[in-house]
């Protein structure tokens, strides 16, 4: 059975995705970033964790939680700030360990976004 949830972002509907899909036990979550107002005041370490509070609901919606969570890929417009992204990330996985990618993209989207995280998931059956 497979199920989508939508987090209600602009760009859903003209991309033609889903916040997260479930399928079985397995939920990936689509590449998210901080929306307003954490872009405009935000520094990278404020729109990671507004990311990952967007991360959290989608996952919660699907059924399935952080703990569940066994990767991550991070995308950074600016390795600089690999730092503030490791710092909100710990905060969210440090007990839960999931395997981890941090990459560095020329931009996103949004000039504005500065961090994009994607999470990979698995229920037990």
């Amino acid at each position: 059975m497979r199920r989508t949830v939508s987090s209600g972002g602009p760009y859903e509907d003209v991309y033609g995705y889903s916040r997260a899909v479930r399928v079985g036990g397995h939920v990936h979550v689509s590449g998210t970033t901080a929306r307003a107002p954490h872009l405009a005041e935000g520094d990278t370490y404020q729109q990671a964790v507004a990311a990952l509070e967007i991360i959290e609901a989608a996952l919660d919606e699907c059924g399935s939680s952080l703990s569940s969570v066994v990767r991550t890929v991070t995308y950074v417009t600016d390795m600089g700030d690999a730092d503030l992204v490791a710092r909100a990330h710990s905060e969210v996985f440090g007990a839960v360990r999931p395997a981890a990618t941090l990459v560095e993209v020329s931009r996103l989207l949004d000039p504005a976004m500065k961090v994009e995280i994607e999470v990979y998931a698995i229920e037990p059956d």
